[in-house]
């Protein structure tokens, strides 16, 4: 199991628990504005730590920010093995030629 899948088991199941004893069950309980400002937080903090903080900082933004995100769509029901389809679909195809394609 990679880590991904590890993470996406651990928030289904803490999107049940008891948000006293968890993060991602508080998120949950606060509701999905919540959790989207939070994931558009950690978006804006990644992008800063890449222009101007360390590598360290990167990394440890880059996490925060999979990490909102998996939160988020676990709330939605939005599986992972989805994302990973379709940038599987993806694979191969220009990003231009892509972006192209959402537009027509």
């Amino acid at each position: 199991m990679d880590t991904l899948t590890r993470l996406e088991t651990t928030i289904q199941q803490r999107l049940v628990a008891d948000p006293g004893s968890s993060y991602v069950a508080q998120l949950h309980a606060r509701g999905l504005p919540v959790m989207a400002r939070k994931l558009g937080e950690e978006a804006v903090e990644t992008i800063v730590a890449a222009l101007s903080g360390t590598r360290e900082d990167l990394v440890g933004e880059a996490a925060d920010l999979l990490f909102h995100l998996t939160v988020m769509l676990a709330e939605k029901g939005v599986p992972m093995g989805e994302v990973m389809a379709e940038l599987d679909r993806r694979e191969g195809t220009s990003g231009l030629e892509e972006k192209a394609s959402r537009s027509e």
